[in-house]
């Protein structure tokens, strides 16, 4: 992305973020208004992460400056969240970055990489057209990029709250058959 372009992207996405209302805004509105007023589309992989480095950064500059008095629980959970995954810092040149203390990692695409179930599947958090999904998916690498494959599912909020919510009975069921196994 050019430079002349990146600078115009931050300048209107930071206009934008000082006045909205932050408990009611989101990334892809975000997105969506500096798109409007630039007259460029935003939409582009590239372009979504660099919207998504500002919109973070500007963020951890709001963030009020913790409480000396506050109790010691809050200073352990931040100590594990910064240490969560320090052991994969290095990406193997696979272009992932963590961002915020090391705290979030994001593939190739922008999404935030919630788990890696295995090697190759992993559980992410996507914005597709307005909508937040929980994709539970196979990836597979070409020229250096891991790629989402079609082998998956991708659940709305709605979904994942339903889901959720029947993990119990999963186990349950899974419980029963392993019994009858053994």
């Amino acid at each position: 992305m050019e430079p002349e372009l990146q600078s115009k992207i931050e300048e209107t996405v930071l206009q934008i973020l000082k006045s909205s209302n932050m408990d009611e805004t989101t990334e892809y509105k975000i997105r969506q208004a500096a798109s409007e007023q630039l007259g460029v589309d935003l939409s582009p992989p590239d372009r979504k992460r660099f919207v998504r480095t500002v919109v973070e950064s500007y963020l951890s500059e709001q963030k009020p400056e913790p409480d000396v008095n506050e109790g010691k629980n809050d200073a352990v959970e931040e100590e594990e969240e910064e240490g969560e995954g320090d052991d994969d810092d290095d990406d193997g040149g696979q272009g992932k970055r963590k961002r915020g203390g090391g705290a979030k990692e994001y593939d190739d695409n922008g999404d935030l990489i919630i788990c890696k179930l295995s090697a190759r599947r992993r559980v992410t958090i996507q914005d597709f057209r307005g909508k937040t999904l929980v994709s539970i998916r196979e990836f597979y690498s070409k020229d250096g990029k891991d790629l989402p494959s079609s082998k998956g599912i991708s659940l709305t909020t709605e979904q994942w709250s339903s889901f959720k919510k029947n993990v119990p009975a999963i186990e349950k069921a899974i419980r029963k058959m392993e019994s009858r196994l053994n």
